[in-house]
């Protein structure tokens, strides 16, 4: 098995060293420092291994499941801590997808379980959310991609890049379409919590016994550098392999991560936290919809949660060359192109990050780099 670089990693990979003066396109909240965890942190805590659970901090397994609004429905064994979603996402299609096997997926989606299924040699069916019909996940084409070949469905929900949401009722939906051939479910909900115009949508782990739910405290808490993420799913077996595999990975999680993230997931913090987050996202996303509202070549779908959508392009211009010119001299401003998501007409937009991403900064001079740049 060969993994392939994503065309999303590729690009980060080649601008990480363009210390841009401004970004439009943060993905996550702006980032708690470790200072402000210092007087819960216990000095004399030995750093090996947290010695009472290979799957995770008991305390923090707990909190997990309350945030996600399982208590009472799925038990601490149904949860595995891991080195982030991404590592959450890697262990759940690793050790049950096989060559051959078909998984769907949406488009635009999140990236990682194409590159993963394609290495090892799975067959991936794609359901493309359009932008005329507002990014919605159509549900029609999802049941005919759904055949007793299916052995995985992956979703992320709030959508990312789009931000569009799934509710319970379609999330009920895709549960009966998954059940009637014996599918896993798997569920991204990393940016969960930050629905700006209805309720968080339950999580998968707890309406369906092939459910898989990750999430971490990346994204809405903006604490990615962590890299503390979660697996939950009522099926014991696929606990038990994702332990496996990771014991043959990353093997334990590291105990800073995990002492951390208790703390920050403990109800009175994380509910102060995620107030903030959502202060604050909501403020940078009206700034974003006012400024988008007057400009005539760029439009969007404003996110319905989460932190970032898609920004349509005028004619012309493709995104890949785009997002490079305006890392140049004079704009030196990041944004990340929507080639990375099969959409080379579009860029990623986000309202992340607070205060300290100079959003006003970023969008003025994406609007000069738009006038400026030379089409074809």
């Amino acid at each position: 098995m060969k993994v392939k670089i994503h065309t999303l990693f590729q690009y980060l990979l080649e601008t990480t060293q363009s210390k841009p003066e401004a970004i439009v396109g943060f993905s996550l909240s702006q980032s708690p420092r470790l200072g402000d965890f210092l007087e819960e942190l216990d000095p004399d805590l030995p750093l090996d291994w947290n010695n009472q659970n290979f799957s995770g901090l008991p305390e923090l397994k707990g909190h997990v499941l309350r945030q996600a609004g399982l208590n009472g429905i799925c038990a601490p064994k149904d949860v595995l801590i891991t080195a982030g979603a991404a590592e959450a996402n890697y262990l759940a299609i690793m050790q049950m997808l096989q060559p051959d096997d078909e998984i769907v997926l949406e488009t635009p989606g999140w990236p990682q379980a194409e590159v993963l299924a394609k290495a090892i040699g799975a067959k991936v069916i794609k359901v493309t959310r359009v932008e005329a019909d507002n990014w919605r996940l159509p549900l029609d084409q999802m049941a005919e991609a759904i055949t007793p070949r299916t052995k995985m469905i992956f979703l992320s929900n709030p959508n990312n890049p789009t931000g569009d949401v799934l509710d319970e009722t379609e999330l009920r939906e895709i549960v009966r379409m998954a059940d009637r051939v014996g599918a896993w479910l798997l569920v991204d909900e990393v940016y969960a919590g930050l629905e700006w115009d209805g309720p968080r949508a339950p999580s998968v782990a707890g309406m369906y016994a092939r459910g898989i739910t990750t999430g971490s405290v990346s994204k809405a808490l903006g604490m990615q550098g962590l890299r503390t993420g979660w697996i939950i799913c009522p099926d014991a077996g696929l606990i038990h392999d994702a332990v496996i595999l990771r014991e043959n990975s990353s093997e334990i999680m590291n105990i800073m991560g995990e002492v951390i993230a208790e703390i920050a997931l403990r109800p009175e913090r994380y509910e102060q936290a995620m107030e903030k987050a959502r202060r604050e996202g909501s403020a940078n996303l009206a700034q974003m919809n006012k400024w988008l509202a007057a400009q005539d070549e760029l439009s969007w779908i404003s996110p319905r949660a989460g932190l970032i959508g898609l920004g349509r392009l005028p004619d012309g211009i493709d995104s890949g060359p785009f997002a490079r010119f305006l890392l140049g001299d004079p704009y030196r401003t990041f944004l990340l192109p929507g080639s990375a998501y099969d959409q080379p007409q579009h860029i990623r937009l986000g309202v992340g990050g607070g205060a300290g991403v100079n959003l006003e900064k970023g969008l003025s001079r994406l609007a000069q780099g738009l006038r400026d740049y030379p089409r074809s």
